[in-house]
Parts: structure tokens; sequence; C-alpha cells
């Protein structure tokens, strides 16, 4: 866990220190005061990027680089350095030794929870495969390449398709579309029936309800024999994709299906049913990280306390006392009242 943090040129920060709680650190200050900048210095320090901007972005404007240390409770200290110069770098620190790139190993695990998860079920399929892949890569040391090189190969036959192609030229970027393809949905799927069996039984104690819960990997092509099917269909539909312009079949096109009682989520759950279930999905996310990885994540709660209800925030205050969690609030009494000991505020001013 961390247990120190210093900013510089960071966003909305010139050069600020923070000592950090081993518990609950409740993050309070008027909007615009950098309580979600705070929460993002954190996710780059874990995970190497921004989940909100590129790494340009980061460094403050007009400043010629930008800087993250932190020392974590084993005795680690890493450094993160950036630049936005025209070809915008990066390096990392740890224990002394330098890095151009965070393996799987070197990241820590982390778990973001911030308001447009809470659209997950309503929202485009976009945000449901990011919320698979976002855990894969954690969990799964090749799946964070897999899935960049599946997007490059992607993008090459995307790009002959607008520019008319011969046919002759497409079948490289089939073969290799549905080889990556297949490793990538293989991963998926195995992640879903992970969920499947864990959700059911948090979902209903959160809720208290006997609501039955179903969550599947949404593909029309046969799971089994997933990469001989997707490569058949890039074939056999090339002239709709040079009509389109685009690749119509594979991973970057299919969903994550829930179901309520065995209808469609997105067309019956009420706010507060998908709210529970996102939370509930969050929580499995946690335990699923720290019992691959061997360690207990972080967890950054981005002002979502406040749109739960009392129910679902005693929920997740359950889960929450083996975390060193990050909730960033404009109100701490909301928050506070949920944990008597164990509580670090850190004040922001706007």
């Amino acid at each position: 866990m961390i247990t120190d943090l210093r900013l510089q040129q960071f966003r909305s920060y010139s050069d600020q220190s923070f000592e950090i709680g081993a518990g609950v650190n409740i993050v309070v200050g008027p909007n615009a005061s950098g309580k979600t900048n705070l929460l993002e210095a954190v996710l780059v320090l874990a995970r190497g990027g921004s989940y909100r901007v590129a790494d340009a972005d980061l460094v403050q404007f007009d400043k010629p680089w930008a800087r993250i240390d932190a020392d974590l409770s084993n005795g680690q200290r890493r450094t993160i350095k950036l630049t936005p110069e025209q070809k915008p770098s990066k390096s990392y620190e740890i224990e002394g030794k330098a890095y151009q790139r965070l393996t799987l190993q070197h990241t820590l695990p982390v778990v973001l929870f911030e308001p447009n998860h809470l659209r997950l079920l309503t929202g485009s399929p976009v945000g449901r495969r990011s919320y698979l892949d976002d855990i894969l890569e954690q969990t799964v040391p090749t799946y964070g390449a897999t899935l960049r090189h599946y997007r490059r190969a992607l993008a090459q036959r995307n790009a002959l398709l607008k520019t008319n192609a011969a046919r002759d030229q497409f079948f490289v970027w089939n073969l290799r579309l549905s080889e990556l393809g297949g490793h990538i949905v293989k991963a998926r799927t195995d992640l879903v029936e992970t969920i499947r069996t864990e959700v059911q039984a948090l979902y209903q104690d959160i809720s208290r309800t006997a609501t039955e819960i179903e969550i599947l990997y949404d593909t029309k092509l046969n799971q089994k024999h997933y990469e001989s099917q997707l490569l058949h269909n890039l074939e056999s539909q090339l002239d709709k994709d040079l009509l389109r312009g685009f690749t119509s079949v594979g991973p970057h096109r299919e969903d994550l299906g829930v179901s309520f009682n065995g209808r469609p989520a997105s067309e019956t759950a009420s706010r507060g049913e998908a709210r529970t279930l996102v939370l509930a999905l969050k929580i499995i996310e946690l335990k699923l990280l720290e019992q691959t990885r061997g360690v207990t994540p972080l967890l950054l709660l981005d002002d979502v306390f406040s749109e739960l209800d009392g129910a679902r925030r005693r929920a997740l205050t359950e889960h929450l006392s083996n975390y060193q969690t990050f909730i960033t609030t404009t109100d701490a009494d909301v928050v506070v009242q949920h944990f008597t000991e164990n509580c670090t505020i850190i004040p922001l001013v706007g």
C-alpha cells in the first residue's frame, strides 16, 4: 500500500505531498479542487497510465515535465516522470531501477469505480468490453499485448477496406485477427464464467431480493470454434465490409449480456438495480485481483459514494475493510459516518 505521495507539475498540483492512511482515505474538497486528479495520480503510479487523458496532458501547461513519487509500505519507492514533448515520453523508477514500460509484475493491482461505471449496463458495449479487458490486463500476463496487437491488425484491415485494396491483400490480416481474436475471446469467456458463479449470491446479499441474475459473453460465433468461425466470417463478409469501410465482426463488436429474471437488464433494470449490480461487479473485481495477483489491490472511488443510497453504501463499506481505499467527495460527512475507525481525511481547497 502507499504511505506517502508527492506530485510535481502534475495536473493541478505544482508541488504537493500527501500522507496516505493504510485504510480509507477520504479526499474532500469543492469542485475543481483536484480530487479526481489525485486519484488519477494514484492510478498512473499503479498502472502507468490515466483513464481520462493522454500522457502529455498529465503535465501542467507550459511545464517541461511532471513527476510522481511514492513510498510503499513494503519499503519500495516508485517514481514516474513524464515529458510532453512532440513525442511524449514516460519513464519509471522502481527501487532505483529504470524502466520504459511497466510489465504486469511491476504494476500495482487497482480497482477504479467512477461515475461512468454506474451506466455500465445502460451504456454502449464499448464500456462493457473495456470493463472485461481492464480486469484481464491486470490478471493475465499476455492479455494486454494480445489486445494491442489485435487493435493494430484491425486498424490495418480497416485502412485496406477504405482504399478498396485487392482481395488477396486481406487474407493475412483476416488470419491475424482470427488468431488474436480467439485468444481474446477465450480469456473474456473464462472471466465471464468466473463472474457468473459469484454475482448471483452477492447481488442478492446486497439487494436483499431473490432477483435472478444471468451474465454471459454475447457473441454470434461459436465460442468453442471461435478462431475458425471468425476467419470464415471475415472472408465471407468482405464485400459488406468494403461497402461499410470497417470490420463488422470480431471481439471489438461483441458485448457482455446481462439479464434480470430472464429479461435484458438494459431494458428492464431500474436505476437502483443497475447500481447494485455494478457495485457487485466491482466487489468481485477486487476479490479476483487479490486472488490472481496475491496482493491486496488499491480501491479508488471517484465521486460515486454519494450517488449510492444508504443500503448500498453499507454494503460497500462492509467490503472495504481489507483494502487501502481512496474516496473523493465534496461532503466528508456523507462518507465519514460509515467509518468509525481507520479513516484518514485528505482536505483540498479550491
